[in-house]
């Protein structure tokens, strides 16, 4: 028999040794085993980071993705852990726990977008220091250019400020607030909005922005008294 005849015959035998077809096939069925315990180990810790980060415990989050497959997530499909958990609180004491923990998620993450909108305004000013800068949407009719949202300006211990701004919120209107004479402290600007009765979650998802004025209303060249509503028209900015 020629050496490449052998060779041939031994790997005939080896496959049809049912040991080392057991054998193979155990090991690939470990592989497979091993791989779906890396995936569900790697699935446990991204669940668990998640949590830790809401403030929640993982029964907890198990609860929330339980919500929002059920009537909850059907009428509110972008909803957080903490506003759906708090809405579907089984005790008041629970509810009490998801607004504490709302209320803190909620003033840093301002904090970080106030933070970060000196920031913004800093790098304008430094690379354009002839231009001004409001904030808005971008302008949308193509013969008439307005802005759909209008840019609110007020001050402390303005009484027409607050009931203007109360009237705007209760109405349902979207708009920028911005406060003249904040002295960037991002509590006092907390502090201000809670008093005139803006909702966290309007801020949250965008319906208001909370924004030190830093300047704003000198630069869109209007005068008088606040409070002022602003929308921008054709590159010009007029008070409604």
């Amino acid at each position: 028999m020629s050496r490449h005849s052998l060779i041939f015959a031994v790997i005939l035998a080896v496959m049809a040794n049912p040991e080392t077809q057991a054998a193979e096939s155990g090991s690939k069925n470990s592989i497979e085993a091993s791989s779906k315990i890396r995936a569900t180990a790697d699935l446990q810790s991204d669940e668990l980071q998640l949590a830790r980060q809401w403030g929640l415990q993982e029964d907890e989050l198990h609860r929330y993705r339980a919500l929002m497959h059920g009537p909850l997530g059907t009428y509110s499909p972008n909803l957080d852990p903490l506003s759906a958990l708090g809405i579907e609180a089984q005790s008041e004491a629970e509810r009490q726990r998801y607004a504490e923990l709302q209320v803190e998620a909620e003033a840093a993450r301002v904090e970080k977008l106030l933070a970060y909108q000196r920031a913004y305004d800093h790098a304008w000013k430094a690379r354009y220091p002839g231009m001004a800068l409001i904030n808005l949407p971008p302008m949308s009719s193509p013969l008439i250019k307005t802005t759909e949202r209008v840019a609110v300006f007020v001050q402390y211990d303005c009484p027409n400020c607050d009931h203007q701004v109360k009237q705007l919120n209760i109405a349902g209107k979207s708009f920028d607030l911005y406060v003249v004479g904040s002295r960037n402290d991002d509590k006092r600007i907390r502090d201000w909005a809670q008093k005139v009765g803006i909702r966290s979650i309007k801020i949250r998802d965008g319906t208001i922005t909370l924004n030190h004025d830093n300047g704003r209303w000198l630069s869109t060249g209007a005068q008088g008294e606040l409070p002022a509503v602003m929308r921008e028209v054709n590159g010009t900015w007029l008070r409604q």
